[in-house]
């Protein structure tokens, strides 16, 4: 299907080609009586309802034995759906395996590193290698796709659910073989294994590939280039999976879009997306909330990551949450405004689609303290009256839908394969944390209200003027000339510690830290000074150094020292660097500095780059804008970071939603941001 092609999903009715933003919610109606189906329909349509993700869980339902069968309650569902207008993302049903399953084939059981079994009870038990659950799989994908392929609600499919939520890592026989063929594939020879896993080391060397097991429960630290690959094996298992599933769908349904639900949120670390986007006929994502002071940032972070995982399509905000989640230490209920709030963040960052986790709360197994957008107090709650209140709203953006995200001049650099490598054991720290880095520089930007987009780290730099990379610790060497390329060539980088530090098969850069970037950066670090918990170092520019140091030499003749330690065991030396390189420059930060800290060591940065925020000085760190744009208009999405009121004023264009008039101030009108409001501005398009 191109991708270029506005997906059904877009559309406000059947047959609809004008695109509007959808709004929905996965749909579990197997979970109630019959008799609340036709009140659920009648309330999405109240609720301005455009899709729901139907089936998600239902293998059991529909396959309730090996070859027995039963459609004739999702015939029923399905028909509903469409004569009120609403779209289905058909999913393939595949997440679960149902008892009669794990029963008659317990061998499509995960097993952990330990050896223990993953029983069944919970979700997701089955091995993404298992030839016997492929099979299995494959045949109610094709079940599904004959019986419902010319259905007119039939919007999109949505292959299996969460991949690799809880089933990421499986270490049986059968993943063992899996892993044996991968790696054959990676390497060709085992020369070439050995050599890339260091096997001299510790007495390791193979001499046949049956020799080769997944990085088990062993004595001591496991091979860290065989821990390495075994992460980057189980996201291409999930993948293949993801694929192999697709390809029965497009056999029978080559006109309707495919995707499956990523999660970039949180600590969600094992599956490569940057890998998995072009899988997909649109991405779509899951996210939650999770409590904390940069709780709203790493909301735009994720969003933001999404929409450039998508090359900036529209893409599909698959679950969230309207209040309350189920799984958390303390699950807390959402603020006023949060649950919009929330919502046309992800909107901001390019989302076309929001929908929830879940149409109707639970009353019975594992979530049923899960929010909804009909709770157990039914529609006549507030909960509901927001839900509906949100559906409006989105009617109001229709025109956004179908534009797409306007880059910005900077960019932050993600990389799944530093965010594996550098957190594994036998390392300086086992402190450091790589997304948490990447967080803290997002909210840096967002404090000096300058976008920044967060890219993967095989994405165009064509554009950036800055580019912050923290953490790169995978640095092969084509990456290495890029960054080096793209710098000389006018681009100002910006990298920190324990970066630059192994190759691709994690063998460590000789000559010294960072590796194929010291040149680049005139210094040199010729050991590493990690700090212990709690400890810290001053900087004489103000800031407070945490978790790491360097011990930075100096290198080049026209590095300046932008910043040197105080007090810790570096005392003296350079801490934070900057050395112009042909049209660019190279900076280097030896030290985390956290979300409070970044920005003054942030700032002279964007200053050299020429880099500036895009609003009013007074509402920079206030207030969050994202940009989308189609043709020679733009949609301004001014967001307010803050619990209390902000004035917007000088701000030109057309209010969509959000407005509340203010008194005008300068030359222009005013409008007033409600605490955790959104605003969205129709403007003429910026030259850029």
């Amino acid at each position: 299907m191109p991708r270029d092609r506005a997906p059904r999903w877009l559309r406000s009715a059947p047959g609809d080609t004008a695109p509007r933003i959808a709004y929905g919610a996965d749909y579990n109606p197997e979970q109630w009586p019959r008799e609340v189906w036709d009140e659920d329909v009648a309330l999405m349509r109240e609720a301005g309802v455009t899709v729901v993700s139907v089936g998600i869980f239902s293998w059991a339902h529909l396959q309730p034995g090996p070859d027995t069968w039963d459609f004739e309650w999702l015939d029923t569902v399905l028909d509903l759906l469409h004569a009120g207008g609403i779209g289905v993302d058909l999913a393939t049903a595949t997440a679960s395996p149902p008892p009669w399953l794990t029963t008659a084939h317990p061998e499509i059981l995960p097993v952990t590193a330990t050896g223990e079994t993953v029983w069944p009870g919970a979700r997701q038990h089955w091995r993404p290698t298992s030839p016997v659950f492929r099979a299995h799989a494959l045949r109610l994908v094709t079940a599904l796709a004959e019986r419902y392929a010319q259905h007119p609600a039939l919007v999109a499919w949505h292959v299996n659910n969460e991949l690799g939520c809880h089933n990421v890592y499986d270490y049986s026989d059968d993943a063992a073989r899996a892993f044996r063929a991968w790696l054959m594939a990676r390497y060709g020879d085992l020369g070439a294994l050995n050599h890339a896993w260091g096997t001299a080391f510790w007495s390791q060397r193979y001499t046949a590939w049956d020799q080769i097991l997944p990085p088990r429960l062993a004595a001591s630290h496991p091979n860290p280039t065989q821990q390495l690959d075994f992460k980057r094996f189980s996201s291409d298992a999930l993948a293949d999976h993801l694929r192999a599933e697709r390809e029965v769908l497009r056999r029978f349904t080559p006109d309707v879009p495919v995707t499956t639900n990523f999660m970039v949120m949180g600590e969600t670390r094992g599956m490569n997306y940057a890998d998995w986007a072009a899988e997909v006929d649109f991405v779509s994502n899951d996210h939650y909330v999770r409590p904390g002071p940069q709780a709203v940032d790493e909301l735009s972070f994720s969003a933001n990551l999404t929409g450039n995982l998508s090359g900036g399509r529209p893409w599909f905000l698959m679950e969230h949450s309207t209040s309350a989640v189920n799984w958390q230490p303390v699950n807390r209920a959402k603020q006023p405004g949060e649950l919009a709030r929330d919502s046309l963040l992800h909107v901001a960052h390019g989302a076309d689609a929001v929908c929830f986790f879940q149409w109707r709360q639970s009353a019975a197994g594992a979530e049923k303290y899960h929010s909804a957008m009909v709770p157990h107090a039914g529609p006549d709650s507030d909960l509901f009256r927001d839900v509906t209140r949100l559906g409006r709203t989105l009617d109001a953006l229709a025109p956004v839908a179908g534009s797409e995200r306007r880059p910005a001049a900077a960019a932050i650099l993600f990389d799944w394969e530093s965010w594996w490598a550098a957190e594994q054991d036998s390392h300086p720290t086992s402190l450091l944390r790589y997304r948490q880095e990447a967080l803290d520089w997002y909210s840096a930007f967002l404090a000096l209200g300058v976008r920044a987009d967060v890219v993967p780290s095989g994405a165009p730099l064509d554009g950036y003027r800055l580019v912050v990379a923290p953490i790169l610790h995978v640095l092969p060497a084509p990456l290495a000339e890029r960054l080096t390329t793209w710098a000389e060539r006018g681009g100002h980088l910006v990298t920190t510690y324990f970066s630059g530090i192994v190759d691709e098969n994690d063998h460590a850069w000789l000559g010294g830290y960072p590796g194929p970037l010291r040149d680049l950066l005139g210094i040199r670090v010729e050991e590493f000074a990690p700090l212990a918990e709690g400890e810290t170092a001053r900087l004489d520019n103000g800031g407070t150094g945490t978790l790491w140091t360097d011990r930075v030499q100096v290198t080049g003749a026209d590095v300046s020292v932008l910043a040197s330690w105080t007090t810790g065991p570096q005392a003296g030396r350079p801490a934070i660097t900057r050395r112009p390189a042909g049209e660019g420059s190279a900076a280097y930060v030896s030290t985390r500095l956290g979300a409070e800290g970044l920005p003054g060591t942030l700032a002279p940065l964007l200053d050299a780059a020429g880099i500036a925020g895009e609003l009013p000085a007074a509402l920079r760190g206030r207030v969050e804008l994202a940009v989308r744009g189609k043709g020679d208009e733009e949609f301004w999405f001014l967001v307010n970071r803050t619990d209390e009121p902000v004035v917007l004023a000088g701000l030109d264009g057309e209010p969509l939603t959000g407005a509340r008039a203010g008194e005008p101030a300068g030359t222009g009108p005013a409008h007033v941001l409600d605490p955790r409001g959104v605003l969205v501005l129709r403007r003429p398009a910026a030259a850029r």
